[in-house]
């Protein structure tokens, strides 16, 4: 993943917790979108490992296929 990504999907989680969506979501969609399929899944790996940097809560990896079929 480039520097230039993680840094904007940091600061999306920062702005996150400060309550502040709708500019965490303002910085980092360009960016996601922008992102070619390897960065994507770069992304959605991060993501799913820094679930706690937005939420601040632990993610629950045994319950992640809850529902799917």
């Amino acid at each position: 993943m480039r520097p230039s990504t993680l840094r904007t999907l940091k600061r999306a989680a920062e702005l996150t917790r400060q309550n502040r969506l709708t500019e965490a979501v303002l910085i980092a969609e360009p960016v996601i979108l922008a992102a070619d399929t390897y960065e994507g899944n770069e992304i959605l790996r991060w993501l799913a490992d820094h679930v706690t940097d937005f939420t601040g809560k632990p993610h629950d990896h045994h319950n992640d296929q809850k529902g799917a079929l």
